[in-house]
């Protein structure tokens, strides 16, 4: 390899790379923690030591060129390298100390991580955990998290995962909000009635169609991707919903409106990076979890 011709250094080409994905300085700038005039000036030491044009700088917006197009590939890979070197080196550690990340929705992690972290703490008090409870996909291999809970079995060779107890939900309302508006005789009722808590309902109906269960758009007055809200929605009378068993009966508020209606049985599974199954205090939160959450 000719080194001299490499005359660009990492900070430029992350620079770059984030800009492109992000899709604008300011929002690059935030998410690798520089000011914005430092990140521009990356950006254009690397089209000054490239000898290239890589954005069209435009009132609105950055555009990609297209040499900057065709470097952008070579650069993800750059990145996709470093990452694989931090993973690593992440491996080696044996310290059961430090941070560890776990991503799950906010149903996962406020009603069923609790009681399995406080198990955690028992056996590793020196681990600071942080949990991001969002229903978005966390990405590991670019390490927005280093444990995932997941409710779909991933596909990526890179990880591994293990397949945990399944959550069974059911249908469920207030008990007010059956006493005001009547008990539900069978399917085609239900049809007639209020649900909450879908964010996308339409991806929905087919599987509640299934059940027959003929909803529309029109049935969701109060839509959530939320969880947590969906509960609280429920609780308060504003419609039918879909809970983990385990939530619904856990309030005496609430009841199933149909016993006839087929609980659904929802995959859970957990997932990491496999060289981070190398690193004692990511192993040892791992098993923790699986024990915890496992299929019983």
């Amino acid at each position: 390899m000719e080194w001299k011709k490499s005359s660009f250094d990492w900070n430029q080409a992350r620079a770059f790379l984030v800009t492109a994905e992000e899709g604008s300085l300011s929002a690059a700038a935030r998410a690798l923690g520089l000011t914005q005039p430092t990140l521009s000036r990356q950006v254009a030491g690397l089209e000054e030591a490239l000898g290239l044009t890589l954005f069209e700088r435009t009132p609105r917006a950055l555009l990609l060129t297209q040499a900057g197009t065709k470097v952008l590939e070579h650069f993800r890979s750059m990145g996709d390298a470093a990452n694989r070197i931090s993973l690593t080196a992440m491996g080696q550690s044996q310290a059961i100390t430090g941070k560890v990340v776990i991503a799950a929705t906010n149903v996962m992690a406020t009603y069923f991580l609790p009681p399995v972290l406080k198990r955690l703490r028992s056996k590793a008090p020196e681990l600071q955990i942080e949990i991001i409870a969002s229903n978005d996909i966390s990405d590991l291999r670019r390490r927005e998290a280093d444990i995932a809970i997941r409710h779909a079995r991933p596909q990526d060779e890179n990880l591994i995962a293990k397949r945990l107890r399944d959550t069974t939900a059911q249908l469920y309302a207030a008990t007010d909000y059956l006493d005001e508006v009547g008990r539900p005789a069978d399917p085609d009722d239900l049809s007639k009635m209020q649900f909450v808590g879908f964010d996308d309902p339409e991806r929905r109906l087919g599987l509640m169609a299934s059940r027959g269960i003929n909803l529309t758009t029109s049935n969701f007055n109060f839509l959530t991707a939320s969880g947590t809200l969906s509960l609280a929605l429920i609780r308060q009378g504003f419609g039918i919903g879909i809970l983990p068993i385990e939530i619904g009966d856990a309030y005496p508020e609430l009841e199933n409106p149909l016993s006839d209606f087929e609980p659904l049985k929802i995959e859970t599974w957990l997932v990491a990076h496999r060289e981070l199954r190398t690193n004692l205090r990511i192993r040892l939160v791992f098993d923790v979890l699986a024990e915890g959450l496992g299929r019983g």
